[in-house]
């Protein structure tokens, strides 16, 4: 049945009833409450589990008896057995108890189809209170979204037992449980790494721990094996896999956590395209197994970074829905709009994105759609609405267009961008004139904005993508340097390393990112095996020698002992999980997350420790900085 069994000397000294369901195993119970059907019919059984409802009729108490597994309805009549009666009249909500009687037939017309174990009912012959209960903080069996998620978290081991998050739960399990069937059929490897590690730059702040034995020094938590699972290919392992727990001290959001879980890959003597085919595989047989939902395609798209940026604004694009970005750039080069004409003169870009069948949105709908891409620091929206036929040569007549700027701009122009958007009448065509960085940013949200108002959004699939050919480098303004984009141990492709010194942004990487339904969920690359490539990457970097050894001695070292072409995979459970739940948030994914402040509100964390705790770790605090800074 699936339920751990009780330790039998605990249960026999508190004098609680064992029963055998099998002659090998004792247990309180011997069906679960989700799995009673007429086949059973005429059993005498013995159940477990929490009240989920009491219903008093007075001669009759009925009682909905819920365990993981489903809920039976637990029927109990004072002529038949005083005794339960008087028990099952001091029940209250989420109260654990035993019940032992006969499984019957519902009579007809009380049948409930909602249920698993609707058909039939249980007549109580004894109930025993295992454990009482106190009035919850909210209803266990009520909606989620009525109760205050801190609440939530507070008294998360309530919140879990609610359907909706066990079934959640439920779902990771199968995820990971066919992720390790999958893999292990392949001839992966799964090896834990170690959690106590050596703090050196990933890209975001480290976890430190302080060791007792040695005075001034410091552990780190992984923020992934990185390192690690490149050594097991050094050591001839060849297919590598872990379901790690990782950690990063970063700002949060509702996809991100401090600590979070990743399944992390590694292969050996391959391609991008090898990894790629393995995990394109296994996404497809867990998609078919964990959600009721079809894939989008099969193989599944893919675009390189540039095209992703050119035609969705965003590396990670949603492909639900069309609205693909276009760019009029250099139709207005020359345009005698000054907004236009100064955007393209600057190295910024005009483009947009088309609202279709919007042309007749009331004004404030425009300008709550204008307000919305300030935030992402756009200064307006230039917004045309094609209400009308238009010629293919001369002036455009007033009524075709629905426009305050209209008369700023040429025939010209006005056809080059209802050309290129591809906007039929009736559609509303949405312009940004900004930087690249900001034109992107806005309009990659504004076409999710369009997508979720205007109904769009196909939310009965799956939508996969690959990215590729990413830049290998970024440059940092700020610290005057490149940095990596993924991680210093990604590899160039073959015919850009030789501009990594004289060209370092047109260098490309072999890295690959996979997208989900607009969810980055996973990334990649072919890693550097040399040790000279290594170097030359550091260098480009601005990373001494000496810093090199200090922080990657260990790897450097090992590939001169006979490095494989490798290259892996990383991609996030929690995220995973919350796609195919379908909610919104990791948090409900995941058993015991941490708020969006890092904190645990259940078990109070984080916490001071005790002056003698900081004596042993060698440690002093200083004072806290007026604002807590």
């Amino acid at each position: 049945m699936g339920i751990a069994l009780h330790n039998r000397a605990i249960y026999n000294d508190l004098n609680y009833p064992l029963v055998s369901s099998n002659g090998d195993s004792f247990m309180l119970k011997t069906h679960t409450c989700g799995e009673l059907t007429l086949e059973h019919v005429g059993q005498h059984v013995t159940l477990a589990g929490w009240v989920n409802r009491r219903r008093d009729h007075g001669g009759l108490i009925f009682v909905d008896l819920r365990d993981r597994f489903g809920i039976t309805q637990v029927t109990i009549d004072s002529d038949a057995t005083a005794e339960a009666h008087d028990v099952a009249g001091q029940l209250r909500s989420e109260y654990v108890v035993q019940v032992s009687g006969d499984v019957r037939k519902r009579p007809p017309g009380f049948e409930n189809p909602n249920l698993a174990t609707g058909a039939v009912e249980v007549i109580a012959e004894e109930i025993k209170i295992l454990s009482p209960a106190r009035t919850p903080p909210f209803y266990i069996s009520g909606n989620a979204d009525d109760v205050e998620e801190a609440l939530r978290l507070k008294y998360r081991y309530l919140d879990l037992r609610r359907p909706r998050m066990l079934a959640n739960l439920v779902l990771r399990h199968r995820m990971v449980r066919m992720i390790r069937e999958y893999l292990s059929a392949r001839d992966f490897l799964e090896i834990e790494t170690p959690i106590l590690l050596k703090s050196t730059p990933e890209g975001a702040r480290d976890f430190v721990v302080p060791s007792r034995m040695h005075a001034h020094r410091f552990y780190a938590l992984p923020q992934s094996p990185q390192q690690l699972k490149q050594l097991f290919m050094v050591a001839g392992i060849e297919r590598y896999f872990q379901i790690a727990r990782c950690f990063r001290d970063e700002d949060l959001r509702a996809d991100r956590q401090p600590e979070f879980t990743q399944l992390d890959l590694e292969m050996s003597f391959v391609e991008a395209e090898d990894v790629r085919a393995l995990i394109e595989e296994m996404l497809i047989e867990l998609s078919g197994e964990i959600s009721p939902k079809r894939i989008q395609q099969v193989p599944f798209p893919v675009l390189t970074y540039a095209e992703a940026m050119e035609r969705y604004g965003v590396d990670r694009p949603d492909l639900r829905f069309g609205q693909t970005l276009f760019d009029v750039t250099e139709d207005v080069r020359h345009s005698e709009f000054a907004v236009f004409r100064n955007a393209a003169a600057s190295g910024g870009q005009v483009k947009g994105v088309v609202y279709p069948g919007g042309a007749d949105l009331p004004r404030r709908e425009i300008d709550e759609l204008t307000d919305f891409v300030k935030q992402y620091g756009a200064k307006g929206l230039v917004w045309i609405g094609v209400t009308g036929e238009i010629p293919a040569n001369g002036p455009i007549p007033a009524e075709a267009l629905r426009s305050q700027t209209a008369k700023f701009l040429s025939a010209d122009e006005l056809r080059a961008m209802i050309s290129r958007s591809q906007a039929n009448t009736g559609d509303l065509i949405l312009l940004v004139a900004a930087d690249p960085g900001v034109t992107a940013q806005s309009l990659s949200n504004l076409r999710l904005e369009i997508g979720r108002r205007a109904g769009l959004i196909d939310q009965n699939v799956l939508a996969y993508c690959w990215i590729t050919d990413f830049p290998l480098l970024e440059y940092d303004d700020e610290l005057q340097r490149w940095q990596a984009v993924h991680h210093p141990f990604t590899s160039a492709r073959d015919e850009d390393w030789s501009l990594l010194e004289s060209d370092p942004g047109a260098v490309h990487a072999k890295a690959y990112d996979v997208v989900l339904n607009g969810w980055e969920i996973g990334g990649g690359s072919i890693r550097i095996h040399r040790t000279d490539l290594q170097y030359r990457l550091f260098r480009t970097l601005q990373i001494s020698e000496e810093e090199a050894e200090a922080q990657f001695g260990h790897l450097l070292e090992a590939f001169q002992y006979g490095a494989p072409p490798h290259g892996g995979i990383a991609l996030g459970i929690d995220r995973m999980a919350a796609i195919y739940a379908e909610t919104p948030s990791i948090r409900d994914v995941i058993a015991f997350p941490k708020t969006a402040a890092g904190t645990d509100l259940m078990v109070n964390a984080p916490s001071p420790v005790t002056e003698a705790q900081l004596r042993e770790l060698h440690i002093m605090l200083r004072p806290e900085k007026d604002g807590g800074d």
